[in-house]
């Protein structure tokens, strides 16, 4: 029996959890094993009922579980809030920083039944499959801010020591192994001393994965590639900043922000989590695209040890893609529902157990 808390949040993201759910739940029916959900509050929904973005109960219930869901956070009529026990997004690195989850992986791919959609040429996007191993809880974000007295200058520290650098390193390397033996460093080691401590010691550790290749672009030319050269890359790590960036950025790509999974590891319980926002405009109406959650809860079943689960969902959304079962973001003219969609890939799963079991 394995735990997972299920972290639903704010606007689509009760919708997408519970279709990510279903596809799990007939995934350990088909390959026989057995998931207990258990439920948290996060974000603006836990504002409204309790008055924090990240209740303490969650976080206990985060330690014990063995893998985290989560939807989405945040509602425009919360916006711009200056008190943080008001800000939705607050709910999202507080339980970053209570699981000390230092690496957000980020899978981009292109699927052959949507690559049309992509904003890019065809042939530019051919081929693409790489992941951005982006650091979580250092740099810029996480170092000592403020402004002066007259409020005319403000500033933000960049600090990064050598442990967090090796740590989310060592996994990027390790995927780097798993599969073509290449591994791209993007920093900005011409100008930062945060980015030269970067290559240091992601040079340095490259005599413990002498069969990797290692590069460097520095960030500026890798957002560039992303759009001129996906297929370039196979695995891409970066400092936290740069990462929220260049991980946005190729997440374009592919033609739906709908369609990408993430993973958030750490020291204590991974979370898994879409790459998109809560989508509240789309709030209730059975029309959010559940795939890049479906996708991530691969991610989770795969992190737990169900490695044929997980790829029986790969599977599935693929053939869910090719038959046209996909919500109006993939095809405005012939939409299926959330739960549509969810419905397809679960059933779907079963009959891919008989292959995979």
């Amino acid at each position: 029996m394995k735990n997972i808390l299920v972290l639903p949040g704010d606007g689509i993201g009760p919708e997408i959890t519970k279709e990510a759910i279903k596809v799990m739940e007939a995934a350990a029916k088909a390959f026989n094993f057995e998931l207990n959900f258990d439920y948290g509050l996060i974000g603006a929904s836990s504002i409204y009922e309790v008055g924090n973005p990240l209740p303490e109960e969650t976080i206990q219930k985060a330690e014990k579980s063995d893998a985290i869901l989560l939807g989405a956070v945040g509602v425009p009529e919360l916006d711009g809030e200056k008190d943080p026990n008001r800000r939705p997004e607050m709910g999202l690195l507080g339980i970053r920083k209570a699981m000390e989850l230092f690496c957000n992986i980020r899978p981009i791919k292109i699927y052959e039944a949507i690559k049309h959609l992509s904003p890019l040429k065809e042939e530019i996007v051919n081929g693409t499959d790489f992941v951005i191993f982006r650091e979580l809880t250092g740099g810029i974000y996480f170092g000592k801010k403020g402004r002066s007295e007259d409020g005319q200058t403000a500033f933000d520290d960049c600090n990064y020591s050598v442990f967090e650098i090796k740590r989310i390193a060592k996994l990027a390397y390790e995927e780097a192994m798993r599969r073509d033996k290449k591994l791209l460093l993007a920093d900005k080691a011409n100008v930062l001393e945060t980015s030269r401590l970067w290559r240091e010691t992601v040079t340095e550790m490259n005599k413990d994965f002498p069969e990797v290749k290692l590069e460097y672009q520095f960030i500026d030319n890798a957002a560039m590639q992303v759009v001129m050269n996906p297929s370039q890359f196979s695995v891409v790590v970066t400092e936290n900043m740069f990462g929220d960036i260049l991980s946005d950025e190729a997440s374009v790509i592919i033609g739906s922000l709908g369609m990408l999974p993430s993973a958030s590891y750490g020291t204590k319980t991974a979370l898994f989590e879409p790459s998109h926002g809560s989508y509240p405009q789309a709030a209730g109406k059975n029309i959010a695209n559940p795939i890049a959650t479906i996708l991530s809860a691969a991610l989770l079943l795969q992190y737990i040890g169900f490695n044929n689960a997980a790829k029986a969902i790969e599977i599935s959304v693929d053939k869910a893609l090719a038959a046209g079962i996909v919500t109006a973001d993939i095809n405005s003219d012939n939409a299926s529902s959330t739960t549509q969609v969810g419905d397809f890939i679960a059933e779907n799963v079963k009959k891919e157990a008989a292959v995979l079991a």
